[in-house]
């Protein structure tokens, strides 16, 4: 692979197409490249049409147009597109607030370019679902099985609209992944209804509504059957906005690995007061 490290003005970049990654307004970046200029490289690729395409770097591109530095340290390097979007995918995969859907495109992007490398993606396969070999597991996600990789690949079968709710919160991971498996007039069906009772499915319902879609007997009536249940989370619901409690939590927690930590946290807390209240009434007698 031929490497070299030059500087490159701003307007020969051009972005990666299809990146999975948002790029954010990021003013503590712009303001570190204002001050001590851009310390790591981009990496890029030449353009068989001129300019060189970001493989690396969209943040710091983005903060140094917002500066109006004219030109940037640049690692380039002769890539074809499956090693090019294996490159995009590692450098952005760990970094700060990683929305699901980012990673459920970025996974998928990872994959097809394995695939086309001619590796092993035992995650593709029906067959072997959940039987992920080390390679490939270390492959696509380090510190993500091979299992929930696949299922953040389901993700990508999702209605926009459903899987902006996921990003948001407002849907949770688990019942995403079954509603993955509706057809797209089910999801629109079940998103209308969603809109208009003010709900969103539980675990239970959404593979209720998968399995009644396998046997093609899901229909608007038993989605709106299915979503009015009452169950005891929508008897009352308390809702955390996930801007709000982040902070409590390691960078790389989603929205339901930080209600899982909470829950959890709950319980400690409940069987404290038990606790405490026990001890209370021995003291008492």
């Amino acid at each position: 692979m031929k490497t070299t490290v030059k500087q490159v003005v701003l307007a020969d970049l051009h972005p990666f197409p299809n990146n999975p990654f948002s790029v954010r307004e990021d003013a503590e970046l712009q303001e570190s490249i204002q001050e001590y200029g851009v310390i790591t490289p981009l990496v890029v690729r030449p353009r068989t049409e001129g300019g060189y395409e970001i493989v690396s770097g969209h943040s710091r591109h983005a903060a140094c147009e917002a500066a109006g530095i004219a030109k940037v340290p640049a690692v380039v390097r002769e890539m074809d597109d499956s090693t090019a979007v294996i490159v995009l995918v590692d450098s952005n995969i760990q970094r700060e607030h990683v929305l699901p859907s980012e990673k459920a495109k970025a996974y998928k992007m990872k994959l097809e370019a394995l695939k086309q490398q001619g590796k092993r993606t035992d995650l593709e396969d029906k067959e072997t679902c959940g039987q992920v070999v080390h390679k490939s597991r270390d492959e696509v996600a380090k510190g993500e099985s091979g299992r929930q990789v696949q299922r953040y690949v389901r993700l990508t079968e999702l209605l926009p609209e459903i899987l902006q709710m996921v990003d948001e919160g407002k849907v949770a991971f688990t019942p995403a992944v079954e509603l993955s498996y509706l057809t797209k007039e089910e999801q629109a069906n079940l998103l209308e209804t969603m809109g208009s009772e003010d709900r969103t499915p539980s675990v239970p319902q959404a593979q209720q509504m998968r399995r009644l879609s396998a046997e093609g007997q899901l229909d608007m009536d038993r989605i709106f059957n299915i979503l009015t249940e009452e169950k005891p989370n929508q008897k009352e619901q308390v809702k955390l906005p996930v801007e709000d409690i982040r902070k409590f939590f390691p960078k790389n927690y989603d929205p339901q690995r930080m209600e899982q930590t909470i829950i959890k946290l709950l319980g400690e807390w409940q069987r404290k007061r038990q606790r405490a209240a026990k001890e209370r009434n021995n003291d008492a007698r």
